[in-house]
């Protein structure tokens, strides 16, 4: 029953989220909004989970006696159990305060045992009858009215109102004499019907307390690796319309290890459709800080760094390879074999725009000679590499790849004398075709993990770019 009402309220399985530490303006750079269609998804789903929670369901037993001249009759009916519950329609309606969930035309099958006994005075002999019987509940509504808040950056539900009403009901028996009892047992509608009515949302409520206790117990952070998780913490209220409801987390990539989350922009992180297709269910937009704070976070963790020893050209890597490039270090150096240390002197800028992806890099790339087992760096270039990039949605991440539009070069240091330039730039432009973009898009092309509940997948998903975000539009399913 919890699991099933997670879909519902937060689609967001969607987030799940150990500890993390807040910026302390409480932004928000990710926002998940659920369309009327993706509720609907939701509450089918969460209509079928419930029932399959509930049946079978047994009520107390129900007792009854009357005096009748000359003696008493007792009437007992027994194991009670519900095993069937059909929902004709149901509906879910968004309020200021809470969400109203409301299951109409409800049909509910139960069997019970009988027993009848007539006793009197005048006769020392007791009269007794037994058998079971049928009964089917028409008419049955069933409905939840739930608070939905943000505490301490989780999500906090609470029942506002519950309620089951039983409109009509018909039993058959079977057994024994059934048909001279069935005017008694007749009279037993009333309190099966009102046994009913207590048991499913006595049960109901309690799922809506178990429900509580799972989101209470999330924790604020989707563990991605060694280095880094991904905050979702709830940083606003949920944001309720006639049609839709919106959750605005934090997003941002933060160090697994304790440490200050660097700072971003702050961005308008309204929760509001953007989806051409109005019938998508569910929208994910992320803001590019989420990005950009990844790429600082590896930035930080040293993750930018790379001594190049092959490369498709493996003649590149030996001085050799040089002698018409820079012929002062194969006079120096010759024959020798050559490293190349790649490393980023600040983290990748990513801006998103209406059309395209663009991001900047400053690397340094430092050339290394080994000689007798030594490594001796000669000369330091520093690149400014400009690339265009391209997002998709493969399963539940967002994934990307880049392509090179340009890039500029400057000689930082150098101990083999001036370098000219304009004959190093094609080689420069090979190593980023060959090596660099290839191992950038092996890792892009893995993506991050969207904020989405284990269980559901993103369908038919299509993105679209803004001043400064990304959104993810698509339809969920749903597996056990």
């Amino acid at each position: 029953m919890a699991t099933s009402i997670v879909l519902l309220l937060l689609a967001a399985s969607f987030f799940i989220p150990t500890q993390t530490q807040l910026l302390s303006t409480e932004q928000s750079f990710t926002s998940v909004v659920l369309s009327q269609q993706g509720l609907d998804f939701l509450k089918n789903l969460l209509v079928t989970k419930a029932i399959s929670s509930i049946i079978p369901l047994e009520l107390p037993r129900i007792e009854k006696s009357t005096k009748i001249p000359f003696g008493s009759i007792d009437a007992v009916i027994s194991n009670i159990t519900i095993h069937g519950i059909d929902v004709d329609s149901s509906y879910i309606k968004l309020g200021e305060t809470g969400i109203a969930i409301i299951a109409s035309g409800t049909t509910c099958d139960l069997s019970m045992n009988w027993y009848y006994s007539y006793s009197t005075w005048l006769l020392p002999v007791l009269f007794s009858d037994e058998g079971s019987a049928s009964i089917r509940v028409e008419g049955m509504e069933v409905g939840l009215t739930l608070g939905l808040e943000v505490q301490e950056g989780k999500l906090k539900l609470s029942l506002l109102d519950s309620g089951c009403s039983v409109k009509d009901i018909s039993i058959k028996l079977d057994g024994g004499a059934s048909w001279l009892y069935q005017g008694m047992i007749d009279a037993f509608e009333e309190e099966i019907g009102s046994a009913v009515e207590n048991a499913i949302t006595k049960k109901l409520n309690e799922g809506i307390l178990t429900l509580d206790s799972f989101l209470q117990s999330l924790p604020k952070e989707i563990p991605l690796d060694d280095n880094a998780s991904l905050n979702v913490t709830f940083v606003n209220e949920p944001i309720l319309s006639n049609s839709s409801i919106g959750f605005d987390i934090n997003g941002l990539f933060t160090p697994s290890k304790n440490a200050l989350v660097p700072n971003y922009y702050e961005k308008d992180s309204e929760s509001s459709l953007s989806c051409t297709d109005p019938l998508k269910m569910l929208e994910i937009s992320l803001d590019e800080a989420v990005i950009n704070s990844a790429s600082a976070l590896y930035y930080d963790a040293e993750f930018m760094r790379w001594v190049v020893d092959k490369i498709p050209d493996q003649s590149l890597l030996n001085t050799a390879g040089w002698r018409f490039i820079i012929p002062q270090l194969y006079r120096k150096y010759p024959n020798d074999e050559m490293n190349l240390n790649i490393s980023f002197s600040s983290p990748p800028s990513v801006r998103i725009s209406e059309s395209n992806i663009d991001a900047v890099v400053h690397t340094d790339l430092i050339i290394d000679v080994l000689e007798a087992g030594e490594v001796i760096p000669v000369a330091c270039i520093s690149l400014v590499i400009r690339a265009s990039g391209s997002a998709k949605i493969s399963g539940n991440n967002l994934a990307g790849s880049v392509k090179l539009e340009d890039f500029s070069m400057s000689l930082k240091w150098s101990n083999i004398g001036n370098l000219r330039l304009y004959l190093i730039q094609p080689v420069i432009w090979t190593l980023i075709q060959t090596f660099f973009l290839p191992y950038a898009n092996g890792i892009l092309g893995k993506g991050f993990p969207l904020p989405i509940i284990h269980g559901f997948s993103l369908q038919n998903a299509e993105l679209i770019y803004s001043n400064s975000r990304i959104t993810a539009c698509g339809d969920v399913t749903y597996t056990e």
